[in-house]
Parts: C-alpha cells; sequence; structure tokens
C-alpha cells in the first residue's frame, strides 16, 4: 500500500511517522491535494486530515482520482450524503470517522449502551461537553456531534453541548446523565494525536478490497468483534 497525506499539519505529520513506522510508503503529503499527480494517485490511499473548507473543494478530486481515501477531517456532516453518493458513483472505497481512535470509538459504544438503558428507565438529562486545542477549527467537535447523535436518538430529549477551545488539548470529551438522586458520567482523555493517527493509518490497511462508503467504527467492530 501506497498513502498520500491530505492537509500536512500537525495531524499530517502524525500520520506520516505512523506509516514510517509500519513501513508504509508515503508517496506524498500536500496542502493542495488537487495539484497531486493523477497517475500516482490510482496507486495510493489518500489520508486526509485538512480542514472542513479545504475537503470541501477537494474531496471531487480525491474521489475522481485515488485508489480510496480515509477522511479524518470532520465539520462537513451536511453534505456526507452527497460525498458517499459520489465516491459510490466513482467506484473509490472511502473510510470516514469523526474520530479514529480505538479507544473513542469504544466510548462511542459505551455512550451507546448507557444512554439506550437510561432512556428506557427515564428521569435522567444528558450533557455533553468536548474539549480541544485553541487551532481547532469546528466546534463543537466532529465527536461531540456523534455523541450527540447517539444520546439524542437513544433518549428522545437534545442533551446540551459545550465546546471549549484553549491551549494545546489533544481531546476531552465528557457525557453526563444527570438524575434526581445519582449522575453517570462517562469520560475520554486523548494524550495525543498518536492514537488518532494509528486508527487512520489502520483504515488504510482496510481500504484494500474495500468497496463502498463506511464508517470506520462499523469496520473496526467487525475486527474486534470476531
Amino acid at each position: 500500500m501506497k498513502a498520500v497525506i491530505s492537509g500536512y499539519g500537525k495531524m499530517g505529520r502524525m500520520v506520516e511517522a505512523v506509516l514510517a513506522e509500519r513501513g508504509i510508503e508515503c508517496a506524498g503529503k500536500s496542502e493542495d491535494i488537487r495539484s497531486f499527480d493523477k497517475s500516482l494517485a490510482r496507486e495510493c490511499v489518500c489520508i486526509d486530515f485538512s480542514t472542513p473548507a479545504a475537503f470541501r473543494e477537494n474531496w471531487k478530486f480525491i474521489a475522481e482520482n485515488f485508489r480510496a481515501a480515509v477522511v479524518g477531517t470532520t465539520g462537513w456532516g451536511d453534505i456526507r450524503d452527497e460525498v458517499s453518493a459520489y465516491f459510490e458513483k466513482c467506484g473509490t472505497p472511502m473510510i470516514w470517522a469523526s474520530n479514529f481512535s480505538v479507544g473513542v470509538n469504544v466510548f462511542f459504544a459505551a455512550a451507546d449502551y448507557v444512554s439506550s438503558m437510561l432512556g428506557k428507565a427515564g428521569g435522567y438529562s444528558p450533557y455533553i461537553l468536548e474539549m480541544h486545542h485553541c487551532h481547532k477549527l469546528d466546534a463543537p467537535s466532529g465527536t461531540a456531534k456523534s455523541l450527540e447523535s447517539i444520546v439524542n436518538g437513544n433518549m428522545g430529549v437534545k442533551a446540551d453541548v459545550e465546546a471549549v477551545r484553549c491551549g494545546e488539548i489533544p481531546g476531552i470529551h465528557t457525557v453526563g446523565f444527570e438524575g434526581a438522586v445519582d449522575r453517570i458520567t462517562l469520560r475520554h482523555e486523548a494524550f495525543s494525536r498518536e492514537g488518532f493517527a494509528r486508527g487512520a493509518v489502520d483504515a488504510a490497511l482496510m481500504t484494500d478490497g474495500l468497496s463502498g462508503v463506511h464508517e470506520f467504527k462499523e469496520l473496526l467492530f467487525k475486527k474486534i468483534m470476531r
């Protein structure tokens, strides 16, 4: 497998380090993926950790030219159906996630289970607090929005969601359930960006022989629940 990194910021550099550690060729890294050699692109998986604005400009080029795509950029959920349909039309497999950390995806499963149980029990009000570094452009985070969708769907109420942008926090997500006599709290804290990069490279390896568009957690759970 060959990989190309779209968006060569801190996450892109971390992905590059993980690729090197695993002996996977990085065939390029670019802040402007549309300038990448189209003939080489057909051999490569594009790993995108750019910006919401950049991805909105680049997704058609990626779908049309790369062998496969792994998209860790968030902030484009409003066009997800359009993007997914186009990747399907182009026959380009794509794996996307609001968060590629294995731990976060297990956290999603835990939030799903707890909110489902409390939704049936009744009497609890949910909230979500997410904290990230001051450079993160979208707020709330894609991870917080995923948690919100899970919780709201299970409990039939709208969770209060708050976002904090401060310093160099890699990412902290808390889901709380407030009752009259007690509180249940689930929390995930990333120590660095490394977990996101490792999950993205895992996803890139999953694209071999894959077809269609998939959320990372679906493929991850199939793998770990065997």
